[in-house]
Order: C-alpha cells, then structure tokens, then sequence
C-alpha cells in the first residue's frame, strides 16, 4: 500500500507540475502574442460555439479571462523588457564609462613621466646655475604631485577648487620652464571653487593650450583661465593667444577623452566648445551642471 500511496502522490505531482508549466506557458503567450492574432483566436473559439464542440459560455469563459490576463500579462512582460533594456543599458553604459576611464588613466600615463622627466632634468640644471629657481621648482612640483595623484586614483568627482589648484602648481612649472614666454592669469570666484567639476578636464585643456598654441609660438603669448556660474550651469574657459588651432584637424586624444567622459557622466546637459576668438588664439569651454557642495574644501 505503501508504494502505491507514493506512485499516486507522484502521479498527482506530475500532473501539478504539468499543469502549472502549461499555465505559465499559456501566461507567457498571451503576452507575447500580438493583439491582432489573439482576435482571431476569439473569432475561431466563436465559431466552434456554433458547433457542439464547445458551449457559447465556454467560450464567452474563454474570452473573458484571456483579455483579462493578456491585459495583466501584457503589462507584466512591458515591465520585463523595460528592466531587461535598462539592465542592459547600465551595462552597457558601465562597460563604456570604465573604458573611457581606462583610456583616461592611460592618457596620464603617457602625459606625466614627459612632464616629470623634463621638470626633474630642469630642476638638475638650475641646481648649478640657479639653486633659488631649483628649491621653488621643487616645491611646485611636490604641490602639483599631492594634488594630481589622489585624483588620478579617485572614482568620483572632484571639486573645481582642486583642479585650480593643481593648475596653479602645473603652470607655475611651465613658467619656470618657458620663462617670459608665458603669461598667466586666473579669474575664479572663491564662491565657484566648490563646485562638484570631473577631476582633470582643466589640465588637458590647459596642457593642449600650451603645446599647441603657445609653445608653438616664438614670443609665447598669455593663458586666461576663467571660471562663471548662469543660474544652474557652470562655465570654465582656458583661453590662449597662441597660434590658433586647425579647424580640419579634429580633436586630438585628450580632447576626445574630455568629451566622451563628459557625455557619460551629464548626456546632453554638459559641452566642450573649441572656439577661435577674434583677435586669434583658442578658447576651450567645460559647460556642466553647477552642482556646488557647500561641505567640500576646496
């Protein structure tokens, strides 16, 4: 009796088992199937009614409860594929936010031992001649190198006060090195340095204004960095009066990292413009939402 009561109990739940995945099956098609072929499945249950195959309140049974769940299915499958496209899209969207961070990292990596190896051959030659010139070249480069490594390694944002004052260090080098042939002015707002600004836009496009527009030129020329607020979007220009850029030339490396990193981090609500002035040089212009965080330091 007892193999016989378990041979039932495992019949009856392989019946239930059944049941249920035809169910759901049946669930799944009616939310999938498109409207149009479910009436004509209604039109065909309806002429059966006309025979004795099935009863006309089978049928009307039929009917009801098939719209009922392909209402209910339907919005539970919408909902599937809206999680199912935003899943992938943060995917998507995370895979491609840390390649351009890869690229980035891999930028710097490139850029700074240049930088270093010609600040430290620098320092070496005014150790001789100049020693003074050599201690404060020093000290700007200890300066540049704590406020660059931390955001190179930070995953947030950083402030804009941060990014001036690595700008300030980096561009006190580039004075020691390119002597009266280079000019600097800062205008930035005590009240804008806590504004939330992607750690190291500002040293590309200040690094780009330098090798290809000023370095380029014999006498130098001046570099104005500036930095505003309209209502809810902050500005930042670094402006030169070097030898202009080309038009036809397209954006070099690090201005392409600085527009993709901008497009994944704001989409449309951030811009990077490369303008020539009339009176000749480049602007490059950081268009972001203002975003100030009255707890940070700048």
């Amino acid at each position: 009796m007892g193999n016989k009561a378990r041979s039932v109990l495992s019949f009856i739940g392989e019946i239930g088992e059944t049941a249920s995945s035809m169910w759901w099956a049946f669930f799944d098609w009616l939310a999938q199937v498109p409207l149009r072929q479910l009436v004509v499945t209604w039109l065909l249950a309806f002429l059966l009614a006309l025979t004795p195959v099935l009863q006309p309140e089978q049928v009307a049974s039929f009917i009801l409860v098939s719209a009922g769940l392909k209402i209910l299915a339907g919005g539970k499958r919408k909902a599937e594929l809206e999680a199912s496209k935003a899943a992938t899209q943060a995917g998507s969207e995370s895979l491609e936010r840390r390649l351009v961070e890869a690229q980035m990292s891999a930028l710097q990596a490139q850029v700074e031992p240049h930088f270093l190896f010609n600040t430290l051959a620098l320092i070496g030659q005014l150790i001789e001649t100049d020693p003074p010139e050599a201690a404060k070249i020093h000290t700007h480069l200890i300066e540049y190198l704590r406020a660059t490594l931390p955001q190179m390694r930070s995953r947030g944002n950083g402030t804009l006060g941060r990014q001036i004052q690595m700008a300030r260090s980096y561009l006190a080098i580039m004075q020691a090195r390119m002597k009266s042939r280079l000019a600097v002015s800062l205008d930035v707002p005590p009240e804008l340095e806590s504004a939330t600004f992607p750690p190291m836009m500002l040293q590309i496009l200040i690094e780009n204004s330098i090798k290809h527009g000023l370095e380029p030129k014999i006498e130098g020329g001046r570099i104005d960095i500036r930095a505003s607020a309209d209502g809810n979007v902050l500005q930042v220009d670094v402006q030169d009066d070097g030898v202009g850029f080309n038009a036809y030339a397209g954006d070099g490396v690090g201005l392409t990292n600085v527009r993709e990193r901008l497009k994944l981090m704001y989409g449309t609500r951030a811009q990077l413009l490369i303008e020539q002035p009339m009176d000749g040089g480049c602007r490059a212009t950081i268009r972001i939402p203002f975003a100030p965080d009255i707890f940070a330091k700048p």
